[in-house]
């Protein structure tokens, strides 16, 4: 994971470098953020801007009303100071869309809300091994005011472009204002969450049919799977439990900046959102179970193999035994003359090693 992060840190200045080019004219506008995906205002529920600076933009919004949305990829400390100083947002929220890495949540300060959503991207793979990755993450952070969205998106998973061109299909939802676009991404997020819940639960299926199959004590057993998938389960349970109190308060408790006809939206957010926690929960437990299950039959195997072993060494006992008795060389010894002395020890190694194996065989130990 380390080397993946270093290499997204080499490439991402000239990706960065791409997408300005093709969103924004930097040698016309300066000012713009190289960090900056997409700036645009929005009046009654349309675009009405393009090609602007994020100063620009707040201008007019203030000018002419409407509202403006920023969407940011990764923005550095400076990239993102500009910004944070044209919308008044707070520094300790800025501090944390800058870093990343962040729990999710929903904080106040003052006239906006600072929102963290983690997203969740399943990792399709052909066979699920013990160094198999199963989810992947990122984040996206949102700054929502009364006049203004700040979107900033780490990693490279849960882009909002499909979303922001969804949402200009339908004006009649995007003239509710920034709260609109804020139920947009959490909807996305969770749906997204959604999805991962049912391939995760695939490939759980795939690991308990294979642990309680006949082949499974013969590959060794699937610990190593079962561990490497509840870890991504714990990964993907990070992100779902902390964000249902968020979640909660945004379909419950009034606030300023979020509309009330969109407030009831957030209700059914609110709903898959603990649908998916539940999954989450049940997946842990069920992960647990399959493991105690595949160390049990574990120690089953283990066990009817030192029986084996145990019942051989009891047979071979025998026969080892009467040749230490007569191989101790006495001149006087029963039977030590006779003609038929050989064949008769013999015949009785045979018979007594054969009664053992037979009563280990009726008590399944052979």
């Amino acid at each position: 994971m380390s080397m993946i992060r270093d290499l997204r840190a080499a490439v991402r200045p000239a990706l960065r470098r791409t997408r300005a080019t093709s969103n924004y004219d930097n040698t016309r506008d300066p000012s713009v953020s190289s960090a900056v995906i997409d700036c645009a205002v929005y009046r009654d529920g349309r675009r009405v801007s393009d090609h602007c600076s994020p100063a620009e933009a707040m201008k007019r919004v203030r000018a002419e009303g409407g509202f403006a949305w920023i969407g940011l990829h990764e923005p550095t400390e400076r990239e993102f100071a500009g910004i944070a100083q044209e919308f008044g947002l707070h520094p300790l929220a800025v501090e944390d869309a800058v870093q990343a890495h962040q729990r999710p949540k929903l904080e106040r300060y003052d006239d906006s809300l600072f929102t963290v959503f983690k997203t969740i991207h399943y990792v399709e793979h052909a066979e699920l091994t013990a160094t198999s990755e199963v989810v992947e993450t990122g984040e996206v952070m949102c700054f929502t005011g009364r006049n203004f969205i700040v979107t900033v998106r780490h990693g490279g998973q849960g882009s909002l472009r499909a979303l922001r061109h969804r949402l200009q299909e339908d004006p009649e939802l995007l003239a509710k204002g920034p709260s609109a676009v804020l139920h947009a991404i959490a909807d996305q997020v969770v749906d997204g969450y959604l999805a991962v819940a049912d391939a995760v639960q695939d490939d759980i299926d795939e690991v308990e049919i294979d642990v309680f199959s006949a082949a499974s004590s013969r590959r060794g057993g699937d610990a190593g799977r079962i561990y490497q998938l509840k870890r991504e389960v714990l990964e993907f349970k990070r992100a779902v439990s902390p964000l249902l109190r968020p979640m909660q308060l945004l379909s419950e408790r009034p606030m300023r900046v979020v509309d009330p006809d969109i407030q009831k939206y957030f209700r059914d957010v609110a709903d898959h959102l603990a649908r998916v926690n539940e999954q989450v929960l049940a997946f842990d437990d069920l992960l647990n179970s399959i493991l105690q299950a595949n160390l049990a039959q574990a120690t089953v195997a283990q066990n009817e193999d030192m029986r084996k072993i145990t019942s051989w060494a009891a047979i071979f006992a025998v026969p080892t035994m009467i040749a230490g008795i007569y191989g101790m060389n006495f001149d006087y010894m029963p039977e030590l003359r006779w003609k038929f002395g050989y064949p008769a020890v013999l015949v009785v190694t045979v018979s007594i090693c054969f009664v053992i194996h037979r009563g280990f065989k009726r008590n399944g130990w052979l």
